[in-house]
């Protein structure tokens, strides 16, 4: 029947190929093979194909002699495609099921195992009613054929010829068995035969009319709802049929054919679903083939492939027992089909001795069957062709008609037996026999589904739309993907490219569904690591919206059990919301999601590798791949909002976030998956040669900073130090960060900078991020203090005119030489600039420290200690120069500011002229600037208005950094002379001590500016022009207060300390200064210090007391240890009449040591005067300062 079906189909197919092609093949591949053209038989090809147009009507025609005996055996076969059709039946009475249906505690199923083979067979029996009756009409006639023929056709649309080719089934049933069937009708109608069977003919024939022309319409209704409950019940049989043979293998063997009966129904519906995708019947004869839309969400699919690649599994891991199995049996049955041979009814029948001696070829065939006791069953070769030739021919010939012993003959004389009758037992005998040495063969004959390669299209689509569905199921994914692995097998090897294809497009179907599977994981992941799923359970109220929501609760009545209420107008809901059932889909979904998750990562885990001809598919790595290259994209997705940079603790907070979900994957994996998103972190840190890491100081030359830092870093300079957007960025020294007065990007400047975010980038991206923006920042700072060279090269005259005129005291040389100094306010602009990069490097060594102390506590005590302890030489080692870099890059040293200048200074040359000395004239000059005039100080951020108290930060650094570096080159320059014999080097180790002069040459330079400094400022101000009096003071006083190589008491030998004091008395305290009108003894010195004129302090002070109450003053205030410089002295002030000669005699006493200027005297005659025009005792003034900053003098009465 197989070789009949592959005949009609060859003549079905040649339809579909042009006539005239035929007959050129044909020349084509005679000349080839036989070198000359085929005269004789081409005409008979022509006749032939002639006679075969339509192929169906040549077939009905040659076909007519055997359709009797095709009639009889699609008789033969309708029980089994009965049975197969009844899903009710076959679910009922466990017809698939492994233990009996009615017993289930009894663990063999022996209710019909005879037909429960049978169903293996059962897709050909389809095959050969829907091609037997196409080409031998006739037999429909049959009674019993109606209803075999209506239950094939109403479940099927089309017939597979090759491949993917096929015929739509009814419309050829329509235009060539309807009119034979309606010629019947009409002869039977005539009465040709007797009347009786005329009209059983009449009858049966319009019965088959009918059901030809309305099985069209069942088949487009029910076909699809027949076989998805069919799909359904193999769905179900096969999960039992898997997890009942996993438990119990030992009843797999016994078991067997019913499981090839199981693969076998599987794979006739599966083929089925993709053969009838996107395929729709048409009614009408004009349009033939209308291509639809298939609906691709079929969850049953996924079904039937995992449980047959699982069945088949089993079968190939237990096949030696099955085996064995099989050839028990055989010799077992050996001996029950010699009883058989011996009893009375088969000798009674009398077999002729054809029949007789095939019958004992078979008895010898299987009593020479080795035994299996104490041997490997793998290792016996047996080979029963023979004996299954045999056995086909008694088949034959008892099936035969003219022979005078039939079937029925042999199964009457042994049934009475009360056994199985003998063509039962030799039936058994030829299925088992098969399973000894074809096993493999009906595995893959029932358990392939090569012929989906045809199909692979839709059979990704299917996929890609049911795996992450709701009954989608993680495990199916190996089914999925094993399919691909006999697609080659559809090649022909005689056309060597379709090899080729067929293994590239297997190939290009895994790396699809690969990449299907791996999108599926990365939504997985996506849908946990978003605000709706684990971003949901981290949600935390601001303190700000903690405070309404208490507010307003407290405002509301108790709510009703039934439902939450929003509480107030701000959006919160009630504790306890999340525990209604209307608000727990959410959790449902997180917990559906993590279950999916966890199980996808253990099958992707465990799965074998798949093998597509020469390429190896290991879906672990690909899950490996997956989950960290997903990191990667939303780490660098999450670095930029929609507005500009994300805030790094909130891109912790996302990291960390992720982080949970790969430890949760990480638990179901055997990999560590925390190292790699470990080694991306270190990637989008520096990206250069892993030998690089080791080196301390690392090529110019190289780029090796990751894509994310040089991001985040670009910003951080761009819009923090550099300021392009013109935000407004100011230094807050209070607060310790940057703020701005509108936000740069998303965010305001403040909450980028603080501590705690710089502790977060620190975290991120480690010691590799920090160095990369302290190296930016240096190449800045670098290239800011190389303007500042170059204005002092260019101005080096002007500078040394200043210089000469601040010593001699010319102060209008002083200020003609300032004024002609070039770009002054630009140079300043700089210098503020370097000092924001100075005090942000400072913010990011302290956050770097605070993380290394939390994380390695030792490293940072070790590194603490070092310190303290390095010996201070000059010029340095390497390795103390490395170690004060890391100490300053911790946040540990003494003297961020310094070092990180000198270092820059070593790193670019320079400090390498003298022109670098008359630094602190130059500094000093900028006391003269326009700058002062716009600013304020800002007691709520601690600096001024315009960033100038920056400009201290740089002055100090830049100042301590480039006589270290001086000091340095002249120590190696003697060092040098050394070597040409000019001294001993222990002459000029004993005489130099560098750190010692070094730091003794930095306090120099720098009293040295702040009493030019002082003294520009007192200088400059008069009653016109006084606003900067203030600002420029407090810039004085901040310096002193935050370089470590001045004293704190620097200014008050320039400026009075009673200035200062009040100034930031009126900034920070809310009520003005009490004046006083006597001084009395229940003030404090400090207190009448700050309201006495020094001529009232003469007459109120004894003789002798001004330096002790200078001294007073100065431990009252909290800032001296003891004053020296006091130069308030008796002889200061001797008589009031005499004050002006005393004042200028004292005033060219002391220019070179302490300040031009004499105290301040404060007149009412000669408002903005000296007070050298005092006559007299003044009235007592008030000296005070208003909000806004300048000074202001007030008489009082």
């Amino acid at each position: 029947m197989d070789l009949f079906c592959a005949f009609v189909r060859v003549n079905l197919f040649a339809e579909k190929i042009p006539r005239k092609m035929l007959l050129q093949v044909y020349n084509l591949l005679h000349s080839l093979s036989r070198n000359d053209r085929d005269c004789d038989f081409y005409h008979r090809l022509v006749q032939f194909i002639d006679s075969y147009d339509p192929p169906l009507k040549g077939l009905q025609e040659d076909l007519n002699f055997v359709s009797p005996r095709i009639g009889e055996v699609l008789e033969a076969v309708g029980p089994s495609i009965f049975l197969s059709a009844d899903t009710r039946k076959l679910r009922n009475e466990g017809f698939l099921s492994p233990y009996h249906p009615r017993f289930p505690d009894i663990l063999t199923n022996s209710a019909h195992p005879m037909r429960a083979q049978d169903l293996a067979n059962v897709t050909s029996y389809r095959e050969w009613v829907l091609l037997g009756y196409l080409v031998c009409p006739d037999e429909l006639l049959r009674v019993t054929s109606i209803d075999i023929a209506l239950v094939v056709l109403k479940e099927n649309l089309v017939v597979t010829l090759f491949r993917d080719e096929y015929i739509m089934l009814h419309e050829d049933y329509q235009l060539y068995v309807l009119p034979r069937v309606l010629e019947s009708k009409k002869m039977a109608k005539s009465g040709r035969t007797k009347q009786k069977e005329a009209d059983l003919e009449y009858s049966v024939a319009k019965q088959v009319e009918k059901m030809i022309s309305e099985v069209h319409d069942q088949a487009l209704q029910l076909c699809d709802t027949i076989h998805r409950e069919r799909r359904i019940l193999l769905k179900q049989e096969i999960g039992r049929m898997v997890l009942f043979f996993t438990d119990q293998p030992s009843l797999l063997a016994p078991n067997i054919q019913m499981v090839f009966s199981a693969l076998a129904l599987a794979q006739s519906e599966v083929l089925w679903y993709f053969q009838h995708a996107g395929i729709a019947s048409s009614r009408s004869k004009a349009a033939r083939v209308i291509p639809v839309d298939i609906d691709p969400n079929d969850p049953t699919i996924g079904f039937l492939l995992d449980g047959m690649d699982r069945l088949c599994c089993l079968v190939r891991k237990y096949i030696a027992a099955a085996r064995g199995y099989a050839l028990s049996y055989l010799s077992s049955s050996a001996g029950r089909i010699r009883y058989l041979m011996g009893t009375p009814g088969i000798v009674a029948l009398d077999l002729d001795p054809t029949l007789k001696g095939l019958f004992q070829r078979i008895v010898q065939h299987l009593e020479t069957i080795p035994k299996t006791q104490g041997e490997n069953v793998s290792a016996i070769t047996c080979d029963l062709s023979e004996f299954r030739k045999d056995w086909l021919s008694i088949l034959m010939i008892v099936t035969s008609s003219r022979s005078s012993i039939n079937i029925r003959h042999l199964e009457k004389a042994t049934v009475s037996t009360g056994k199985e009758g003998l063509l039962s037992e030799g039936n058994a005998a030829y299925n088992w026999s098969r399973c000894v040495d074809e096993i493999e063969s009906q595995l893959s004959k029932h358990g392939s589904l090569k012929k989906l390669y045809f199909y692979h299209q839709h059979l990704t689509t299917v996929f890609r739309n049911t795996m992450f569905g709701p009954e989608g199921r993680p495990q199916h994914c190996c089914a999925w993907l094993s399919v691909a692995s006999s697609f080659p097998e559809c090649a022909s090897l005689i056309i060597p490219e379709e090899v080729t294809k067929f293994g590239r497009d297997a190939v290009l179907y895994v790396e699809s569904l690969i990449e299907s599977i791996m999108g599926g994981l990365e939504g997985l992941i996506n849908i946990l690591d978003s605000e709706g799923g684990f971003g949901a359970l981290e949600s935390q109220l601001l303190p700000e919206q903690a405070a309404a929501y208490l507010n307003n609760a407290s405002r509301i009545s108790a709510p009703s059990m039934k439902s939450p209420r929003v509480v107030g107008g701000g959006g919160f809901t009630l504790p306890g919301h999340e525990s209604y059932p209307e608000n727990n889909k959410s959790i449902k979904m997180l917990e559906a999601a993590i279950q999916r998750l966890t199980n996808l990562c253990s099958i992707l885990n465990d799965m074998e590798p798949i093998c597509v001809i020469n390429h190896v598919f290991v879906l672990r790595e690909y899950m490996r791949e997956c989950i960290l290259a997903n990191f990667k994209r939303r780490f660098v997705t999450a670095l930029q909002t929609d507005n500009d940079l994300q805030r790094p603790s909130v891109l912790e907070s996302l990291i960390r976030r992720h982080m949970s979900i790969v430890h949760l994957a990480e638990q179901h994996v055997s990999m560590d998956l925390t190292q790699g998103i470990r080694e991306i972190l270190l990637t989008e840190a520096f990206s250069g040669p892993v030998s690089s890491l080791h080196l301390f100081e690392k090529p110019a030359e190289q780029q090796n900073t990751g894509s994310a830092v040089e991001v985040v870093c670009n910003w951080y300079m761009d819009n923090i130090i550099k300021d392009v957007s013109g935000a407004g960025i100011l230094f807050a020294p209070r607060h310790k960060y940057f703020k701005s007065a509108r936000p740069v990007g998303g965010y305001f400047a403040e909450s980028v900078t603080d501590l705690k975010e710089l502790q977060a980038f620190v975290r991120i991206f480690g010691g590799y991020g920090v160095d990369r923006l302290d190296r930016m920042m240096k190449v800045h700072t670098a290239a800011l203090v190389n303007c500042i060279e170059t204005s002092l090269r260019s101005n080096r005259e002007l500078i040394e005119a200043a210089a000469a005129s601040m010593h001699s005291g010319d102060r209008g040389e002083r200020d003609a030489s300032i004024r002609q100094i070039v770009d002054l306010d630009t140079v300043i602009g700089f210098c503020i600039e370097a000092g924001e990069a100075l005090a942000f490097d400072e913010l990011l060594a302290e956050a770097s420290g605070a993380v290394l102390e939390d994380n390695a506590a030792l490293i940072h005590s070790m590194i603490s200690g070092i310190v303290e302890h390095i010996p201070e030489e000059v010029p340095e080692k390497k390795e103390i120069r490395r170690i004060r870099g890391v100490a300053n890059g911790n946040g540990v040293s003494v003297d961020h500011d310094s070092e990180w200048v000198r270092l820059i200074l070593e790193e670019v040359g320079g400090a390498n002229d003298n022109s670098w000395s008359l630094l602190p004239y130059f500094f000093a000059s900028f006391m003269s600037s326009n700058a002062w005039n716009t600013t304020g100080f800002n007691i709520e951020t601690g600096g001024f208005s315009n960033n100038i108290h920056c400009l201290a930060r740089c002055i100090s650094a830049v100042i301590a950094g480039s006589e270290y570096v001086r000091l340095q080159r002249e120590y190696q320059q003697q060092h040098q002379s050394l070597s040409n014999g000019h001294q001993s080097s222990e002459n000029l180790d004993s005489e130099f001590q560098p750190r010692v002069t070094a730091e003794a040459s930095i306090k120099s330079s720098m009293l040295l500016f702040v009493k030019f400094a002082a003294s520009i400022v007192l200088d400059s101000w008069n009653e016109a022009n006084r606003s900067h009096l203030v600002a420029k003071l407090i810039f004085l006083d901040q310096l002193c207060e935050s370089s470590p190589f001045l004293p704190r008491s620097s200014l008050e030998s320039h400026v009075p300390y009673t200035i200062l004091r009040s100034i930031y008395t009126q900034y920070y305290s809310n009520t003005p200064s009490t004046p006083l009108a006597t001084a009395s003894p229940h003030h404090s010195p400090s207190v009448s210090l700050i309201h006495a004129s020094p001529s009232m302090k003469n007459a109120t002070t004894p003789r002798g007391s001004g330096s002790g109450s200078s001294t007073a003053a100065g431990a009252d205030s909290g800032y001296f240890k003891g004053s020296s410089s006091s130069v308030y002295s008796q002889e200061h002030y001797n008589e009031p009449e005499t004050g002006t000669s005393r004042n200028n005699e004292n005033k060219s006493k002391q220019r070179g040591s302490s300040r031009r200027s004499g105290p301040l005297d404060y007149s009412t005659s000669h408002k903005g005067g000296s007070g050298s025009n005092s006559t007299g005792p003044s009235p007592l003034p008030r000296f005070a300062v208003s909000r806004s900053g300048p000074i202001s003098y007030k008489q009082h009465n």
